[in-house]
């Protein structure tokens, strides 16, 4: 490269590539997105657009198009298992906009998929290529060549962003071993309707159902005209970590007998239960390597306790592309500052991640008398700011960019 704006390609077409791509064009700079899927179709359930992710989002001019799709929830609230019994988590809404700028929204995964699509494609209308398996790299100091299954001819380019998920076979390529653990822990999600419910099950409010040895989380999407559910369940030996393993409504019935008819109402109105396996990994301590980049999922997967999945992926695009556009002559530096400005959030977010997991699942939750002391201690208002507060004040969009450090050793020129 001799002062020319570079070509990125990115490998992956969920949301952490469709929010680069986007964030890059918008910067002047020429991207490709290479998507194994042969369509780019509605799947998964419901997400928490945090507003550490909704203002970039509306940097990115997404606003009119997401509001279109999304709830924007008055609050969330913690409820007791089997009773009931209510606290206030935090104010969402208006109160969300004045504390941190930005607003917290619930939406449907295919919902902002499709509105980050329809962007990227406004931007740059062939930039998506789809039946596009990424299966390896070559790079050099002259560039980098993305390498495709199915028969596909490979593609060459300045740099590659691997955004290729939890399953990244770009990753695997890097020769980057996928260490993995069952948490013993596993998931029902699916969506309910809101006219199956009644009007207490669909008030617009995001709700964590505590309990032992489990928890349930419900909030509506799509303005409200779907609810999303999440049961996750201790103790299960279910292995598959997949968003689309069916399962029956009388095997969930029974991991959440005798907790309250709110809770039963809403598994009653799920179209498919779908078991989902929560696998854990450890944080990888590097991302960069050379013209190779692993970002979202790919580099950072996290259980789901935080709801920031999905806002991590979003700040990565964002700084990934602030960092490319600072450097565009001099990717591998670039790609080098990424890692630094971006891993030890991430870490930070996946641990924390896992430690509310036994915060929601606390045995002591069977006693009543002690569940009601626990909920009042443990989402205490100052505790509660204590635990969130750090996770919405971030903005990507003003990240030091700085210097970068100095090159490795040695990069990997082939996987």
């Amino acid at each position: 490269m001799t002062g020319k704006s570079p070509h990125i390609l990115v490998a992956g077409g969920g949301i952490a590539g469709l929010t680069t791509a986007l964030a890059l064009l918008r910067r002047g700079i020429d991207v490709d997105v290479y998507e194994q899927a042969p369509e780019l179709r509605e799947v998964g359930a419901g997400l928490q657009i945090g507003p550490n992710g909704s203002r970039l989002l509306i940097e990115l001019g997404l606003r009119d198009a997401i509001e279109q799709v999304a709830c924007a929830a008055a609050r969330k609230e913690v409820r007791l298992w089997n009773t009931g019994e209510t606290w206030k988590l935090f104010d969402l809404g208006r109160d969300c906009i004045e504390r941190f700028g930005a607003p917290y929204w619930t939406v449907h995964r295919g919902d902002i998929h499709n509105v980050l699509r329809d962007a990227v494609l406004a931007q740059k209308p062939d930039a998506i290529h789809l039946n596009c398996q990424a299966r390896g790299f070559t790079q050099n100091g002259a560039g980098v060549t993305l390498h495709l299954g199915g028969g596909r001819a490979d593609v060459h380019g300045d740099a590659i962003v691997a955004a290729d998920g939890v399953h990244s076979r770009l990753r695997e390529a890097a020769g980057i071993a996928d260490k993995t653990f069952f948490t013993g822990i596993m998931a029902w999600r699916g969506l309910v309707p809101a006219d199956r419910l009644s009007p207490e099950s669909r008030s617009l409010v995001g709700t964590n159902w505590v309990g032992p040895g489990a928890h349930v989380i419900t909030y509506p999407v799509r303005r409200g005209e779907l609810y999303n559910f999440v049961g996750v369940v201790e103790g299960r030996d279910w292995p598959i970590e997949s968003w689309t393993e069916s399962g029956t409504h009388e095997e969930c019935f029974n991991d959440f007998k005798n907790w309250h008819p709110v809770v039963q109402e809403t598994i009653r109105g799920l179209d498919v239960p779908f078991k989902w396996a929560f696998v854990g990994r450890e944080p990888l301590t590097r991302w960069a390597f050379g013209r190779f980049c692993l970002i979202g999922d790919a580099c950072h997967p996290t259980l789901p306790f935080l709801a920031q999945g999905a806002n991590m992926a979003i700040e990565d695009a964002v700084v990934m592309a602030r960092c490319i556009a600072a450097s565009p002559t001099d990717l591998d530096g670039a790609f080098r500052r990424f890692e630094d400005l971006r891993i030890e959030r991430t870490t930070k977010i996946v641990r924390g991640s896992t430690e509310t997991a036994k915060r929601f699942h606390n045995p002591i939750l069977s006693d009543h008398d002690k569940a009601v002391d626990y909920v009042t201690r443990e989402w205490e208002p100052e505790r509660v700011r204590t635990r969130y507060d750090w996770l919405f004040e971030y903005d990507a969009r003003t990240v030091d960019i700085g210097p970068r450090r100095a090159a490795p050793a040695a990069e990997p020129q082939s996987a």
